[in-house]
């Protein structure tokens, strides 16, 4: 087994058998850190609380896509679908997909989404892909977003040409996930964050990301730190779960000690 295969199974495992949603961590099953903005900053903190900041995050991405009436979408790493859905009911594009590699999150976006797909069997719809090889045509699509999945891409590059190959001429790119600030620190933080020991979490830097999609034709290519409304929310959430002891508790230290960020990224094609 190659370390890669090894990396794939140990995802597989984590979002497959094991079903991350269903821990408390990610209550709601959007399965990102959450966008604490909105959140009110003092008081105990409720389910309702963190799924407004998981919502939060997917509305922060969709913002910075620009989305037009008529817009053709793609989510690349889209999980249980629950963000593919919000953007269909919340955003007048024509059409979006949620695409994710696992064969099992897709069953289960199906399921659970459906509801939203018999209302909206034209505008919503999931399936298995990759994000090295999306399964649309050349130049087929008005916008490609992702929520935190990038730290999955096993090749940085062959998403960024692959994400620049299925936009059309005006096409934007949108991504958020929690990156590296600089690609020196990945030993440090496989030291101190168990997924970056594991390889389920891949040290990307943010500044390797921008370079690879500049490289791959991108125009506008801009980064901004949001990890200030990220990482402090999110251990605050912690701290209420059962995990508040264990070393998840490390993802704000890394954060306060300049070794991870959490970024928006955005892109265009001329």
């Amino acid at each position: 087994m190659t370390e890669q295969q090894r990396r794939l199974e140990l995802r597989d495992r984590l979002y497959g058998e094991n079903d991350l949603s269903k821990l408390e961590l990610f209550a709601g099953s959007y399965i990102n850190f959450g966008y604490w903005r909105s959140v009110p900053a003092n008081g105990p903190l409720t389910i309702e609380h963190r799924v407004v900041s998981e919502e939060s995050l997917y509305r922060l991405v969709l913002e910075a896509l620009e989305v037009q009436r008529g817009d053709r979408l793609l989510e690349v790493g889209c999980g249980l679908g629950r963000g593919t859905a919000l953007a269909a009911e919340e955003y007048p594009a024509a059409s979006i997909c949620g695409v994710d590699l696992l064969p099992v999150q897709v069953q289960r976006a199906q399921q659970l989404n459906d509801t939203a797909l018999s209302a909206m069997p034209r505008r919503l719809s999931y399936q298995v892909g990759s994000a090295e090889h999306l399964p649309f045509a050349d130049e087929s699509l008005d916008g490609v977003y992702s929520v935190e999945a990038a730290q999955h891409f096993e090749d940085l590059a062959g998403f960024a040409r692959e994400a620049f190959r299925v936009l059309a001429s005006g096409g934007r790119l949108s991504l958020a996930s929690f990156l590296l600030t600089d690609p020196g620190h990945a030993e440090a933080l496989a030291e101190r964050l168990e997924t970056f020991a594991q390889g389920i979490d891949l040290p990307h830097a943010v500044s390797e990301l921008l370079a690879e999609l500049r490289a791959a034709g991108f125009t506008g290519v801009a980064e901004r730190s949001i990890g200030s409304w990220v990482f402090p929310g999110f251990d605050r959430w912690l701290a209420r779960t059962p995990h508040a002891g264990s070393w998840v508790r490390e993802w704000l230290c890394t954060y306060r000690d300049g070794l991870i960020d959490y970024y928006l990224v955005t892109a265009r094609k001329d």
